[in-house]
C-alpha cells in the first residue's frame, strides 16, 4: 500500500535532482510513484509535472507532452501544469498552442511572473513582438529582478528596431547582474546596429571575457570588426568560433566573408563549401561561394552553381543576394523574385511611422538616403547634380548612414546639401522616426540592396514618397518604394511587370553624372606597363562582371588583331592569375594581358585615355564606370542584355551620341570590335565625337539632367497632393 509521507519525501528528492540537473535521477522517481499508485490527488498530479519536467531536460519533449496531459486531466486547473505543458509546446515549436496554456497559467495565479516571461517567449518566436514586449514587461511588473525577462525584453525591442529602448534593458540587466555575459553580448549587438563600434567591440569582449566560450558573441563581435574594416580581427575571432564549435554553419560562413573582403578568395571558397556541408540548406551561402568564384574569375564550376541557384530562386529558396544574382542572372522575373524572397527575410514587422499626414511647405523636401557618401560611384555621380538643385522649389537634405571617410567627395557633399542628418548610429525604425519629424515629402534610397545598405528605413515608411534611384539596377520587390527612376533604354516598358516599384521615366539617360569629375594628367603607355606599339583593348569593370563567354570574345580579338593587348582591372592577385590560365587554355599568350591595378579616382580617368577600344561585359554592364571611360574620352563597345543591368553601358552611350556602339548581340559585338581594332579612320571619329560631346551631349549636361529629375519629383508630389495612387509617367525632354 502507498504511503503518502514517504511519497511526498520522494517528490522532494526528485525536485532536488532537476534542480541539479540530473533529469534521469527525476524521471526514475517518478515512474517509480506512478507504479506505486495510490489515490488520484495533488500528489499525482505533481508527480506528472515532475516526470514531464525530467523529460523536458532530457529532450524528450513529446513524451513530456503525453506526460503532463495527463497531469492535466486530473486537474485542470492547475497552473504549474499549464505552464509546464506550455514550456514543452514550445520546445517543438508549436508555439501557438503553447500561448493558451501560458495565459491560462497565468489567470489562475495571477502572481506567476514565469506564466509571463514564457508567453513572451513564445510570442517573439512568432514573430508577434509588440505583444511579446508585453508580456515581459508584464513578467519584470511582478519579478523585477528576472534577470531572464528583463535580457529577453531587450532582444524583443532589439528586433523591433527599438535600439534605444533595448539599450536600455540590457543596461538595466547588467546593473541587476554586472556578470551576466549574455546582456553584455546583446548590448553589443545593438551598437553594433547603431554603428557604434567601438562600443560594440568593447561590449562583446566583456561578453567574452565573462563567458570565453560565447559563440555567439564571437560571430557578432567578428561582424562588428568586419563592419569596422578590420577584416583580420574579424578572421581571427570567426576562427576562434569554429574552434569551440566546429559544427557552427555561421562562423564558416562569416570566416568566408571575412577572406572574401581580404581578397582570400581560396580560404573563402573553402570555408563556404565547409558551411554548406555542415548545413546544406544555409541561407545566401551558395549565393556568396559564387561570389568569391566571380570575383576570383575561378570559373570551373560556375555554370553548374549557377543553374543550381537559378533554380533554387525559382522555387523560393533564400540562395543568393539580389546584387550577386544581377551578375549572373539574364532573366528579370529571376531577379524579382530574388528581391522579393530577400526582402520578405530580411526586412520585417516593420511600424509605419507616416501616418498620412499632409505637409504644407514652401518647398518640397527631397532626402536622399545612402552608405556611399564618400570616395564611392554613387557619390562621383551625383557631386553635381546635388549642388545644382533649385533651392527656390526643392530643401535637399542628406541622409547619411555610412562611415565619414574623411575624403573630398565626403566634404563636398556635406557642404552641397542644406542640411546632412547622420542615420548611422540610429536603429531602422529611430532612423524613419527622424526623417518623418523632418517631415521629409520625398525620400530617395540611392542604394537598394547593395553592401551597407538599409531598406529596414524606408520599409517603415517614413515619408509620403519613396523612390529608389542609381545605386540598385533592378526592383526591390517590395511596397516601401513606389518609384524607381530610371529611362525607357534601362527599363523597357515591357518589363514593367517586373518591378514592384512604379516607373518614373527620364527623358535622356538616368544616370547623373558630373562634370567636374577631376581626370590627372597624361602618361605614357610606358608608365603604366604597356607596349608603345599595338592596338589597346580594355576593360576596367570589376572582375565580378567578367563572364566565361565574353573572355571567350576577348581572346579571339586578340588572336585576330596581331600586336594587340587586353588592358585589363586587376582586382586582386588570384583573378590576374586565373585569367592568364583561362588565356593560356585560348591559346593567347598570358603576357598579351596588361593588368591594371586600382588608383585614386582622378589618376584611374586619366589611365583611361592610353586605351584605344573600352569591352563593356554582360551580363552587367560597367555602369559609373562606363560614365567615367566616356568623360575621359574613351569609346565604350557595349552589348545591350534583356535586364536592367545589362543595359546601362547602352542608355549612357545613346545619351552621349554614340548609339552604334551598343550592339545587340555578342556576334555583332565581337564583328564591331575587330572592325573598330582594324579601322583606326572610324575609331578617331568617334573618339572626335565622344569629346566635342564634352560640351553638348545630354549625358554631361548636368544641369539639363537636374531639370528632368526635377519635373520627375515635383510629377510625383502633384500625383501624392491629389491622394492619387502612384503610378508610372514620363518626364518629357
Amino acid at each position: 500500500m502507498a504511503n503518502p509521507e514517504r511519497q511526498e519525501q520522494q517528490l522532494v528528492a526528485g525536485w532536488h535532482a532537476v534542480e541539479r540537473g540530473d533529469p534521469g535521477a527525476a524521471e526514475a522517481i517518478a515512474r517509480d510513484l506512478l507504479r506505486q499508485g495510490g489515490r488520484p490527488g495533488p500528489l499525482e498530479v505533481i508527480t506528472y509535472n515532475l516526470l514531464g519536467v525530467s523529460l523536458m531536460q532530457q529532450s524528450r519533449h513529446e513524451e513530456a507532452l503525453a506526460a503532463l496531459g495527463l497531469a492535466l486531466e486530473r486537474e485542470p486547473q492547475s497552473a504549474g501544469t499549464h505552464l509546464n505543458l506550455g514550456s514543452a509546446l514550445t520546445h517543438l515549436g508549436r508555439n501557438e498552442q503553447a500561448i493558451p496554456h501560458f495565459r491560462k497559467a497565468a489567470e489562475l495565479e495571477p502572481q506567476l511572473s514565469q506564466a509571463h516571461s514564457n508567453l513572451g517567449h513564445a510570442l517573439k518566436e512568432l514573430g508577434r513582438l509588440e505583444e511579446a514586449a508585453a508580456a515581459y514587461r508584464k513578467a519584470l511588473a511582478l519579478a523585477p529582478d528576472s534577470l531572464p525577462a528583463q535580457v529577453n525584453l531587450g532582444i524583443v525591442l532589439r528586433e523591433r528596431g527599438l535600439l534605444d529602448e533595448a539599450a536600455k534593458s540590457f543596461l538595466g540587466a547588467i546593473e541587476r547582474d554586472p556578470g551576466c555575459a549574455e546582456a553584455h553580448a546583446q548590448l553589443g549587438m545593438v551598437r553594433r546596429t547603431q554603428g557604434r563600434l567601438p562600443e560594440a567591440i568593447t561590449r562583446l569582449e566583456r561578453a567574452l571575457a565573462l563567458e570565453p566560450d560565447h559563440v555567439p558573441a564571437l560571430i557578432h563581435l567578428g561582424t562588428a570588426y568586419q563592419e569596422h574594416g578590420s577584416s583580420a580581427e574579424a578572421a581571427a575571432r570567426f576562427e576562434r568560433a569554429i574552434a569551440l564549435d566546429p559544427r557552427s554553419a555561421d562562423a564558416r560562413h562569416n570566416l568566408g566573408i571575412a577572406l572574401q573582403s581580404l581578397s582570400r578568395h581560396d580560404e573563402a571558397i573553402a570555408s563556404f563549401r565547409e558551411a554548406l556541408k555542415l548545413d546544406p540548406e544555409r541561407k545566401y551561402t551558395p549565393g556568396a561561394l559564387l561570389w568569391s568564384e566571380l570575383l576570383s574569375c575561378r570559373w570551373s564550376t560556375l555554370d553548374a552553381e549557377t543553374a543550381a541557384i537559378v533554380a533554387g530562386v525559382r522555387q523560393g529558396s533564400l540562395l543568393i543576394e539580389p546584387f550577386a544574382l544581377a551578375a549572373v542572372s539574364q532573366d528579370p522575373s529571376e531577379q524579382r523574385s530574388c528581391a522579393e524572397l530577400f526582402h520578405r527575410d530580411r526586412v520585417k514587422n516593420r511600424e509605419r511611422v507616416w501616418k498620412g499626414e499632409r505637409y504644407r511647405h514652401e518647398r518640397v523636401r527631397v532626402a536622399y538616403l545612402s552608405a556611399d557618401f564618400r570616395e564611392h560611384a554613387v557619390a562621383y555621380c551625383i557631386a553635381e547634380l546635388i549642388e545644382l538643385h533649385d533651392r527656390s522649389k526643392f530643401e535637399i537634405i542628406g541622409a547619411s548612414f555610412g562611415a565619414d571617410d574623411g575624403g573630398a567627395v565626403r566634404a563636398r557633399l556635406a557642404r552641397s546639401f542644406d542640411r546632412l542628418i547622420e542615420l548611422r548610429p540610429l536603429g531602422d525604425l529611430e532612423a524613419a522616426k527622424l526623417l518623418r519629424d523632418a517631415e521629409v515629402d520625398i525620400a530617395v534610397d540611392l542604394m537598394g540592396y547593395t553592401r551597407s545598405a538599409r531598406p529596414g528605413i524606408l520599409a517603415h515608411r517614413p515619408a509620403p514618397i519613396q523612390a529608389g534611384y542609381l545605386g540598385h539596377p533592378g526592383t526591390v520587390g517590395a511596397d516601401f518604394l513606389d518609384y524607381i527612376l530610371a529611362d525607357r533604354f534601362v527599363l523597357p516598358e515591357a518589363q514593367q511587370a517586373f518591378f514592384s516599384e512604379k516607373i518614373a521615366y527620364l527623358p535622356d539617360s538616368y544616370q547623373a553624372n558630373d562634370r567636374k569629375r577631376e581626370v590627372a594628367p597624361a602618361r605614357s603607355r610606358s608608365e603604366v606597363g604597356l607596349p608603345e606599339t599595338g592596338f589597346v583593348f580594355c576593360c576596367f569593370n570589376n572582375s565580378y562582371k567578367i563572364a566565361p563567354r565574353m573572355f571567350d570574345i576577348w581572346m579571339r580579338l586578340l588572336l585576330g588583331v596581331p600586336g594587340s593587348v587586353l588592358w585589363i582591372f586587376e582586382d586582386n592577385a588570384l583573378a590576374g592569375n586565373n585569367l592568364r590560365k583561362e588565356a593560356e587554355a585560348r591559346g593567347v599568350a598570358p603576357g598579351r594581358l596588361v593588368f591594371a591595378p586600382r588608383l585614386p579616382a582622378a589618376e584611374y580617368r586619366s589611365r583611361c585615355r592610353l586605351g584605344d577600344l573600352c569591352l563593356d561585359t554582360l551580363p552587367y554592364n560597367g555602369h559609373g564606370t562606363t560614365g567615367d571611360m566616356l568623360w575621359s574620352g574613351l569609346p565604350v563597345l557595349t552589348c545591350a542584355g534583356p535586364t536592367f543591368p545589362g543595359r546601362v553601358a547602352g542608355s549612357l552611350l545613346h545619351a552621349a551620341g554614340l548609339p552604334e556602339l551598343v550592339t545587340r548581340d555578342l556576334g555583332e559585338y565581337e564583328a564591331m570590335a575587330l572592325e573598330l581594332a582594324t579601322d583606326g579612320r572610324r575609331l578617331a571619329e568617334l573618339r572626335d565625337r565622344l569629346e566635342r560631346g564634352r560640351s553638348s551631349a545630354p549625358l554631361f549636361d548636368t544641369d539639363r539632367f537636374r531639370l528632368h529629375i526635377e519635373q520627375a519629383y515635383a510629377r510625383m508630389w502633384e500625383i501624392q497632393q491629389r491622394a492619387e495612387p502612384p503610378r508610372s509617367f514620363s518626364v518629357p525632354a
